[in-house]
């Protein structure tokens, strides 16, 4: 069966995407098309990208990098939960991210977003980035705004067209990740040695 890791971009106190995500992971988890797991990046602490190597050139020599990328390498795609921060991508989401290459690459990626605009601009940028690691990403998203979808800012009110946005993506998404399994069978990670 597909396997799809929703990831949590944010690692901040007080953050709104543990709920945003959790609802994502809920709600796909009734599906029954694919299995749904939660990746929480606060349980995966990496420092600035420290590589001495870009991760395209093999396999890295940081433990932290290597659990990291065994953790990643065995889901056929993501939903990414991000918030936009000034206009951009967290830069916790950013290095997860840029501390791998090939663990990304022939996966379908989703985006679920949050902020004053419904987080748009973070995800405009990070679909440069996933293209550029050869992520094939999903037209549909989820767009949420935190002045008008979180009651007092604070507890998430996802409404019905919110559920209809999350399900076209999923569609699109588990869709996706099937056609790209040829792509990815057989293809090395950096976990491997050459």
């Amino acid at each position: 069966m597909t396997r799809i890791a929703v990831i949590l971009g944010s690692t901040r106190p007080n953050r709104n995407g543990s709920q945003v995500a959790r609802w994502v992971v809920d709600t796909a988890s009734q599906r029954g098309d694919a299995e749904f797991e939660l990746i929480d990046l606060r349980d995966h602490p990496l420092p600035h990208l420290d590589e001495p190597t870009a991760p395209m050139f093999g396999p890295s020599v940081n433990t932290h990098t290597r659990a990291w990328a065994e953790r990643i390498a065995p889901f056929d795609g993501f939903v990414v939960v991000t918030p936009e921060y000034n206009g951009g991508v967290p830069g916790v989401l950013k290095n997860a991210i840029d501390h791998l290459c090939a663990e990304w690459t022939d996966k379908a990626v989703g985006f679920v977003s949050y902020g004053v605009n419904g987080g748009a601009r973070a995800v405009v940028q990070l679909r440069t980035v996933c293209g550029t690691l050869g992520m094939a990403d999903v037209g549909h998203q989820v767009a949420i705004s935190v002045l008008t979808d979180f009651e007092n800012y604070t507890t998430f009110t996802p409404r019905d067209h919110h559920m209809a946005a999350l399900n076209k993506t999923l569609d699109q998404l588990i869709a996706w990740s099937a056609a790209l399994a040829p792509l990815r069978a057989g293809a090395e990670t950096t976990l491997v040695d050459s």
